[in-house]
């Protein structure tokens, strides 16, 4: 049946299970992604309410958890088995308010601790008489101390409860109270065996089929007690019962059949009709090895469940990260192909349209600035001079107006791309919900000034650049001779002048005002030089205008943080093959 050492092993193995699934969080609103959050804390909540504590000690004493639909009678037979009233019953609905353990008083130590429900607190019950005297042999369930929310546990010594065996009595199933809902839901999770209380008008009610369909699945012991039987009716209802049974997979559950009875004064059964399930119990108390048998086949069911959880966390972690991924390329295809449309514009001649082309043509002086090309470069640079002397400063309009074309260029397509991004994040359910009713399709308002900023700052760049080049004496002599800002202008033209795109009299325009920049950068710094500085300059025009589109993107993208790391999916897959593994070999697995 395994080592200490098996023992030892499925516990880590459980406990790095545990540490996974706590922090499988499921952010987005993903198809499954609910249900796939609910299912990770159940199995939370099985490991810390029964499974790891019974893997730490599979000797403890048995924890029957009494449960069953509303009105079926779970506390009237839990005071039967007792022999006096020890819990709450009557006709206001929800009866149990309050998780009632009965134990034999030398199991007392084995639900003192958090050992089993960590997260109820311990109430101890003490015995009191009618009068208010303590007793040792009867307990008023008036007097037992509770809490309204049923965040604690009652512990109550009996000693007619056998040695070994300990009965909880849990609320309704089907309880109005959906926190008595989640209650039973959750004690009836931490149970070696169930003791499933119906009766004979509502056994094939919906509520409790479900729970005895996951306990087969779960392969939990189950005992049924087929309760306010009518006479003569025994035979008939309970063979319909054990049909239903075996159909789920629970054929070798034991069915007690309680004949409908008149309760005494004190609400109690006679003790005849309810002899079957204490003899079954006390069978138990007797029988170490078939304890044993039980809590072993429960815990199998129980860390198979578990396994299964953790795989299917693994899964929904992976789904999580396939709709982020997508989410995430959705976004950086929009801005990519912003960043394209953008780069573009800066090599088809597009900026050197309009007003851009028309303070070109007064800085150089149109026509006769490129029939200069024909006396030579020297010459030209001649003619420069003398132009830029006799005006103040017209480079300076050449700057403002390629500020400004590219900045509405850079704007108008950063403003396509968030709302291409927010389009297709609209479309995806987590995307919806990640947005959150946030406006990320417009830009913010400071966005135009920051990227003009970003303009005259490569716009200084390419003055450093031209500053560098005409370090030495010959060349700064030369580029001195038209000015940095001029040459600078210059640069920024060749950078900008290929044709594509331009049509007609723009063509020529355009073309020859680039042969015009290169060749008197040439002139100046040399042809491998211009080629270099060239480069540089759309490098470093490319870098600034994706740093602008990042910032843009990062809006969106910085939504997927709640995202945790991607191998998590992985390592749940890895836990839940090593759990199934460690119980194999210490003989609690499936």
């Amino acid at each position: 049946m395994g080592t200490v050492n098996d023992q030892t092993e499925l516990l880590r193995a459980l406990e790095d299970a545990r540490a996974l699934l706590a922090g499988a969080d499921l952010p987005l609103s993903t198809a499954g992604a609910a249900h796939g959050r609910e299912e990770i804390g159940r199995a939370v909540a099985q490991l810390d309410d029964y499974v790891l504590p019974r893997v730490r000690s599979l000797d403890a004493p048995l924890l029957a958890v009494v449960g069953g639909s509303t009105g079926a009678g779970k506390s009237t037979l839990v005071n039967a088995l007792v022999g006096h009233p020890v819990t709450r019953a009557g006709a206001i609905r929800p009866t149990t308010r309050q998780p009632i353990l009965v134990h034999h008083p030398r199991d007392a130590e084995a639900f003192a601790t958090q050992r089993v429900l960590p997260h109820l607190s311990r109430i101890h019950a003490r015995k009191v008489t009618p009068a208010g005297s303590t007793a040792a042999d009867t307990a008023s369930p008036h007097a037992l101390p509770g809490t309204a929310d049923g965040q604690a546990l009652v512990l109550l010594a009996e000693p007619r409860i056998p040695e070994g065996v300990a009965l909880l009595d849990a609320p309704d199933v089907d309880s109005i109270s959906d926190e008595n809902r989640r209650l039973a839901g959750q004690l009836l999770a931490a149970a070696d065996l169930w003791l499933f209380v119906t009766t004979a008008n509502r056994y094939a009610d919906a509520v409790p089929w479900r729970l005895l369909v996951e306990a087969a699945q779960r392969r939990i012991t189950v005992a049924v007690v087929l309760d306010r039987v009518p006479p003569g009716l025994e035979t008939e209802i309970e063979e319909d019962l054990r049909r239903m049974l075996g159909e789920q997979g629970l054929a070798e559950a034991p069915v007690f059949t309680v004949p409908e009875s008149p309760l005494n004064e004190t609400g109690m059964l006679p003790p005849h009709v309810v002899a079957p399930v204490a003899d079954y119990l006390a069978a138990l108390g007797r029988d170490a090895a078939a304890r044993s048998g039980i809590a072993r086949r429960t815990l199998g069911g129980a860390v198979g469940s578990v396994a299964d959880r953790a795989r299917a966390a693994g899964e929904a972690v992976a789904a999580q990260h396939r709709v982020g991924e997508q989410l995430r390329s959705d976004v950086e295809r929009a801005f990519d192909e912003a960043l394209a449309a953008v780069v573009d514009s800066t090599r088809d001649g597009t900026l050197l349209r309009g007003e851009v082309l028309a303070r070109w043509q007064d800085f150089v002086g149109t026509g006769e600035f490129f029939r200069g090309l024909e006396a030579g470069i020297g010459r030209l640079r001649d003619r420069v001079t003398a132009f830029l002397t006799g005006r103040p400063a017209p480079e300076v309009q050449v700057e403002e107006a390629i500020e400004s074309g590219l900045q509405t260029v850079v704007v108008e397509e950063t403003a396509r791309a968030a709302e291409t991004a927010e389009r297709r994040w609209q479309d995806e359910p987590a995307g919806r919900a990640l947005l959150g009713g946030s406006d990320l399709g417009s830009l913010p308002a400071d966005f135009p000034a920051r990227t003009a900023a970003q303009i005259r700052a490569w716009q200084g760049d390419l003055m450093d650049l031209i500053q560098r080049e005409g370090a030495d004496k010959r060349t700064k002599a030369r580029a001195m001779s038209l000015g940095v800002n001029a040459l600078t202008v210059v640069l920024m033209i060749a950078v900008f002048s290929t044709t594509g795109g331009l049509t007609g009299l723009e063509v020529g325009i355009a073309g020859g005002s680039g042969v015009v920049g290169t060749k008197l950068l040439e002139a100046v710094f040399g042809e491998d030089a211009v080629r270099r500085m060239a480069e540089e300059a759309r490098r470093n025009l490319e870098t600034r205008i994706r740093a602008l589109l990042d910032e843009q993107a990062a809006v969106f993208l910085d939504r997927l943080d709640v995202l945790a790391g991607g191998s998590r999916a992985e390592e749940l897959t890895t836990a839940a093959a090593r759990v199934r593994a460690a119980a194999a070999r210490l003989g609690a697995g499936q």
